[in-house]
């Protein structure tokens, strides 16, 4: 092994001419730093015009803790789009990855691709593995690949359609040796069992895993990547990809995914680059070492009952630290690089996924409050277990500040119910405007940037069909966001303060189809954005009717809830979104072979026929692959 790979993850950050690692954290929270103190003292600036009152400092507290996670999107946004553009070398400043121009080696690791499922569509599953697979073989070096599809369905039919399917797909398959179905009759620990079961039985096998979702596909050039990059990389244990959305017809997915694909690269770049060896992994879309993650991985079960106790939902992330403490790198790669998945279709959907990985991240907290469990995780891991919180815990804060405001109109002093809107303080007109657009372009700057990003790479414009297109989409998805993102951190208010009560949500297959959501539905899910949007509004309009403009995003979002929820799922509302190519991404104006192989029909009438005649009691795995 060569000398220079096994310099630690720090040094080797600072091998080439660019800031030490060290030195970039300094810098990234003396930022982070420096601008939530601004922030929470322009507020108390505010505030402290005619004196603090105790509901200006419950608010000046909420806002302090709710601000972080903003500032540090923020942060990561513009140093990501600073680096894009004004560093050449910048991929390799931000990963310290040896290999990364590298296309030719050869594939000497054994590697194991893996898709655990539970109760999915069995026709999307084997299409996505078999373009996985067909990508592969087109390289010419799928050799050292075998393929598992490590299925927990406990639903017969399914069970039964998904090994039929499975087989006729071996059965047409050129190597058929290397394509293996185990389902297991216990699916005790969900997905982290069922990796745990394959790492047992065959993890002696293999260097790497890459793991895939029911929904995601790779292709062979985008695994080869990875592949040849842990090769030589060896201290690296995680290698995450970026992964993008695929094309879509439903008008929700689309315009989810156009703001999604816009913003995350400058961000993802900018958190790289003080994240180092200590970045994410979300699950899927990624390759994994599989002797240190054997080692060192195993997740302990949370003290106490569900929701917040028992197993760990959100897996993913507490690998990635428990793999860190291992000594080993979790690195992420900011590139838009052959790697998709599927978003979901509509707004209750969107919602129920969302809420899933709230309870996942919320489990969290019981690290914390059990430090025995987390013994020996760096710092670096312990923030990033922090941040996961903060990702969902930031909308009840918000919530509490905006119901914080309304009370202080309602039942303070005089002066504030009957002061102008975003009063200004005394001597500097429109202090407080200033301070709520400065909040705003901050919330909102990973998309601005990300659109920016795209505007000046002449390809770039060209991939997203010119710039008019682009900047339609923007308007649109800019607006879509605003509905939306009231209405989503309203669900997660309520959610996480059920969870104190003991409600949770069920992990189960999801929801991955087009379909059409009606009033009925939107709104025995959506009534509470409803009453509280119309309380609001009662409220201001009695109090402070000059704060309406204002709270007007915020409003809207709430009191169209569930007509927005029924027209963004509308399938006409989507193929005239198609038809105009708005909110399209590159991948329909020029789609990649594999998602082309994606689109290709399998053998229905076949996998039908046989799993009638082979009924769910005889279904069985297939036999354990063979090694040399």
């Amino acid at each position: 092994m060569d000398a220079a790979h096994l310099m630690d993850s720090d040094e080797r950050d600072s091998a080439y001419p660019a800031l030490p690692l060290r030195a970039r954290r300094i810098i990234f929270a003396g930022l982070v730093t420096a601008t939530i103190c601004t922030l929470v003292a322009a507020l108390v600036f505010i505030f402290s015009r005619n004196g603090l009152t105790w509901i200006e400092i419950a608010m000046t507290a909420v806002f302090a803790l709710n601000t972080p996670w903003m500032v540090i999107g923020f942060w990561n946004a513009i140093i990501g789009f600073g680096l894009l553009h004004f560093r050449r070398d910048w991929l390799r400043n931000v990963t310290g990855l040896a290999g990364l121009e590298d296309v030719q080696s050869p594939v000497t690791a054994r590697v194991a691709i893996v898709m655990p499922v539970f109760n999915e569509d069995p026709a999307l599953v084997v299409r996505n593995l078999r373009a996985v697979t067909d990508g592969l073989d087109a390289t010419g070096q799928a050799d050292n690949f075998d393929l598992f599809l490590l299925s927990d369905s406990n639903k017969p039919e399914i069970a039964a359609r998904e090994q039929a399917l499975f087989e006729v797909w071996r059965e047409d398959n050129a190597r058929p040796d290397r394509l293996h179905y185990r389902r297991r009759a216990d699916n005790a620990r969900q997905k982290v069992g069922n990796i745990e079961e394959f790492c047992a039985r065959w993890g002696d096998g293999f260097d790497y895993m890459i793991v895939l979702d029911a929904d995601s596909v790779m292709s062979g050039e985008a695994v080869l990547r990875l592949v040849r990059l842990m090769q030589q990389n060896p201290r690296v244990g995680i290698l995450q990809t970026l992964v993008t959305g695929m094309p879509a017809s439903s008008a929700f997915a689309r315009m989810f995914q156009f703001g999604m694909r816009h913003g995350m690269r400058s961000y993802t770049t900018g958190s790289a680059w003080w994240q180092g060896p200590d970045g994410p992994y979300w699950g899927h879309n990624a390759i994994l070492r599989l002797a240190p993650f054997r080692a060192h991985c195993h997740l302990p079960a949370l003290p106490g009952t569900r929701p917040l106790g028992g197993e760990i939902l959100s897996h993913d992330q507490v690998e990635a630290v428990f793999m860190r403490r291992g000594g080993y790198e979790v690195r992420v790669l900011p590139l838009e690089d052959g790697s998709y998945e599927e978003n979901p279709t509509n707004l209750p959907d969107f919602l129920t996924r969302d809420l899933r990985w709230c309870q996942g991240n919320m489990q969290y907290v019981k690290l914390f409050l059990h430090p025995s469990l987390i013994r020996g995780v760096r710092p670096m891991g312990r923030l990033q277990l922090l941040l996961a919180i903060l990702m969902y815990s930031g909308a009840p804060l918000w919530y509490a500040f905006m119901v914080l405001g309304l009370v202080d109109l309602v039942f303070g002093p005089f002066e504030s119910v009957t002061a102008p809107a975003l009063d200004a303080v005394p001597g500097i007109p429109g202090f407080g405007l200033v301070l709520f657009v400065t909040v705003m372009a901050m919330t909102f700057a990973p998309k601005i940037l990300g659109i920016l990003d795209v505007a000046l790479r002449r390809s770039a414009r060209g991939s997203y069909g010119g710039m008019a297109r682009i900047l339609a989409g923007t308007l649109v998805e800019l607006v879509f966001s605003m509905l939306v993102s009231p209405v989503a951190a309203l669900a997660q208010t309520i959610f996480i303060g059920g969870l104190l009560f003991g409600k949770r949500i069920r992990w189960d297959a999801q929801e991955r189809d087009d379909r059409r959501v009606t009033l009925g539905e939107a709104f025995s899910g959506l009534w509470p954005q409803t009453l509280l949007g119309a309380g609001f509004v009662a409220t201001l309009w009695i109090a402070a009717p000059q704060i309406l403009p204002w709270a007007a995003p915020v409003i809207a979002g709430l009191l169209l809830a569930v007509p927005v929820a029924t027209l963004t799922a509308l399938p006409a509302f989507g193929r005239a979104m198609l038809r105009l190519g708005l909110c399209a991404i590159p991948e329909e104006f020029e789609t990649p072979e594999t998602l082309r192989r994606v689109a290709e029909p399998i053998g229905a009438a076949a996998a039908d026929t046989l799993a009638v005649t082979r009924p769910f009691t005889e279904v069985r795995p297939l036999a354990d692959p063979e090694r040399a």
